[in-house]
């Protein structure tokens, strides 16, 4: 009886699933007691003959063990395989890295110098108000940038200390409300488990009544059954198998066939696309193209400049070769050396993988870090005050940002603390709504199988009255089947 207290069944699980841990305990070990007490204790002990035991325990003749108890599925143990395959891993990762690193370095030293990737510059952004006032007071250290740092830090330390009294007042809060929605669910299930655990003794009293009045009549009269044809194995009707397999079979050709004509048609709609965008990249281009030969007829000494810049991006743009860019400024109006120079700077930028980024942005390119700060904070404000106090508008504007910043935190705060006693609330009535829903449910679930566990004992009574066995011994039988109708399982418990 060690493992008697391990309960699965739907009845025990939709009991415990809102119980603490020692109401589970208790639980289990009430329902323990209940078999304990009603197939030991209460056991009589009887000296009965072979022939008595088969009709008071409702043995049959021959029985099959079920297939998969012979079923033994062994899997071999492959540590050492894992660990072998790991480390090689490991070595043929670095192998191929050195071998990458080694490519890098042949590919950079003979690669063109329109296509190298520029040098970085390290930006280090500094976008919260206390590393910001740190790094001012570390790099400029004066009376105002020190004080006001620790006005920032004094601040931050405020504000941290108020958001875990206020986080922790919510918790609270809503731990109390959590605990009342509990109490007032395990009030409302017990009328639902009553329900449950009625409907079930019901269930029970109801196959008492039936199979007591029908198996009085075989005990009352001679009467010899039919062949029931009833079959409570669980192999199922072979037929229907027969027919689902079909049934599945032409379902997952249809399938397959729907899918490969659905890709065939994507494809057929992606190519499609694929020729309107290459007659919208064509148009563009020609557009472009008419743009330049405008631009080449109507260019002169006073726009030249002008004319060069947007010659240039238009060629750009339309991806211009050589051959092209040549051919369209044979004529225009310049000097072969400017000419010369302007193609080459073209073809130049043409042929460049990459651009320097803007130096107000990102550096000059030169591999040293530089520092920027880009701050969204209310502290900076208080910052900007305490450096210049004199200045009434970084006060207005730390007050406003601050008084800002505070009524939004204490707001989603307390909106945060009611939609989680609200979801709860909801969760609570949800769980119950669920679980009235799944009585009927349980209700069907336990005829079912008690049907299953007492229709095979019918089927052998009938088939003794068949073979002829004397009243006396079928009442044996008739009196056991009615104990496991009442006893047997599924077991229920108060």
């Amino acid at each position: 009886m060690n493992n008697i207290s391990q309960f699965r069944d739907a009845e025990t699980l939709r009991q415990q699933r809102n119980m603490t841990t020692s109401q589970r305990k208790n639980n289990s070990n009430v329902k323990e007691g209940v078999v304990v007490n009603t197939f030991i204790k209460d056991c009589p002990e009887c000296n009965v003959d072979l022939n008595d035991t088969y009709d008071s325990l409702i043995i049959s003749d021959s029985i099959r063990l079920p297939k998969q108890l012979k079923e033994d599925k062994i899997t071999t143990e492959k540590s050492l395989l894992p660990l072998s395959a790991t480390a090689l891993a490991v070595i043929g990762i670095i192998t191929a890295a050195t071998a990458f690193i080694s490519r890098n370095a042949k590919i950079s030293t003979k690669l063109a110098e329109e296509k190298w990737v520029p040098t970085l510059t390290r930006n280090i952004s500094i976008n919260d108000e206390t590393a910001q006032a740190i790094f001012q007071m570390v790099t400029n250290p004066n009376h105002k940038t020190i004080k006001a740092g620790a006005g920032v830090l004094t601040l931050t330390a405020m504000a941290f200390m108020g958001k875990t009294f206020f986080d922790g007042f919510k918790e609270v809060w809503v731990k109390k409300k959590e605990a009342d929605i509990q109490k007032n669910l395990q009030e409302k299930l017990i009328n639902i488990e009553t329900q449950s655990f009625a409907g079930k003794i019901q269930i029970t009293r109801n196959m008492l009544s039936e199979k007591a009045k029908e198996l009085s009549n075989y005990l009352s009269q001679e009467k010899i059954l039919p062949n029931f044809g009833k079959d409570f194995n669980f192999r199922g009707n072979q037929d229907k198998k027969e027919n689902t397999k079909l049934n599945n079979g032409i379902s997952y050709f249809l399938l397959g066939a729907s899918t490969v004509a659905s890709i065939l048609g994507l494809t057929y709609i992606s190519l499609k696309n694929l020729n309107k965008t290459k007659t919208f990249l064509k148009e563009y281009v020609g557009n472009n193209k008419t743009t330049i030969e405008k631009i080449i007829k109507t260019t002169n000494d006073s726009t030249k400049n002008i004319d060069k810049n947007n010659l240039g991006y238009l060629f750009q743009s339309i991806d211009a070769d050589e051959k092209y860019i040549r051919d369209v400024l044979k004529n225009v109006n310049w000097e072969n050396t400017e000419k010369e120079d302007f193609i080459k700077s073209i073809i130049k930028k043409i042929k460049t993988s990459t651009v320097k980024v803007n130096p107000h942005i990102g550096g000059d390119g030169t591999p040293k870090p530089s520092f920027s700060s880009f701050v969204d904070d209310y502290r900076a404000y208080f910052y900007n005050w305490i450096l210049d106090t004199d200045n009434k508008q970084f006060q207005q504007l730390f007050w406003g940002m601050t008084g800002a910043a505070a009524v939004s935190y204490g707001g989603k705060l307390t909106g945060d603390a009611i939609k989680e006693v609200q979801v709860k609330k909801y969760n609570a009535q949800t769980e119950i709504e669920l679980q009235q829903r799944l009585v009927s449910t349980e209700l069907r679930n336990f005829k079912s199988k008690k049907d299953a566990a007492i229709e095979p004992l019918i089927q052998e009574f009938h088939k003794q009255v068949q073979n002829g066995k004397p009243k006396e011994e079928l009442k044996v039988m008739a009196d056991n089947i009615l104990l496991e109708i009442k006893n047997g399982p599924p077991f229920v418990y108060s």
